[in-house]
């Protein structure tokens, strides 16, 4: 009887507090369909390296960043998270 007593005690609290992060789901409705968050976070960071590669391509700075097949990859992870925190912090 003893263990139950805990379980009520310390196990319900704690799934509670568990299920409080479900509360609200990180989406955008857009025209009446509903997105999530990172989709656009995504397209941000797409958008930046796009935006970086234009400008090394003027500066012919592509010697400064090799493996491009790395670097690229990398910078649009970063600025995806970067957009994420930046622009959608719940």
């Amino acid at each position: 009887m003893a263990g139950l007593r805990y379980y009520y005690m310390f196990g319900v609290p704690i799934m509670l507090l568990a299920l409080d992060g479900c509360a609200q789901s990180p989406a955008l409705p857009v025209l009446g369909a509903i997105f999530p968050d990172w989709l656009f976070a995504i397209i941000g960071g797409v958008l930046s390296t796009v935006l970086l590669h234009l400008i090394l391509a003027k500066t012919c700075g592509f010697g400064r960043l090799q493996p491009l097949a790395f670097t690229y990859p990398a910078f649009t992870a970063l600025s995806a998270m970067l957009v994420w925190l930046a622009v959608f912090h719940h």
